[in-house]
């Protein structure tokens, strides 16, 4: 059994910050996705329209976004990273500053 969240975030807009915000999205660094994996995400998705990016992941059951969120704390290699793809985002209207991907709530599930 999986859990799926599905988050958002913007970006600059700024059609050579999205380029490369793609670029270092298909060269994602390895210790990167090693992080990723090894907080119980088991995919992710990214995808953009115009600036608005949304986020899709598949987590184990007993995934924890403070677990995550303290894991990449410890990583100098994680943090690096969000420095660099902080310079290309832009937080969402209506959140506190220096927040970053929002949690989006399920209103519609085909299959319930």
């Amino acid at each position: 059994m999986s859990k799926r969240y599905c988050l958002a975030l913007d970006l600059q807009n700024d059609a050579e910050g999205i380029a490369a915000y793609e670029k270092h999205h298909k060269e994602i660094w390895p210790e990167i996705a090693q992080s990723i994996q090894e907080s119980g995400i088991l995919s992710m998705q990214l995808y953009r329209w115009k600036t608005r990016l949304f986020m899709i992941m598949e987590t184990e059951d007993d995934f924890s976004f403070e677990k995550k969120a303290e894991m990449d704390e410890k990583n100098p290699k994680v943090q690096e990273w969000e420095s660099q793809m902080w310079q290309y985002q832009k937080a969402l209207p209506g959140t506190l500053p220096g927040e970053k991907w929002q949690l989006m709530e399920l209103i519609f599930d085909l299959d319930s």
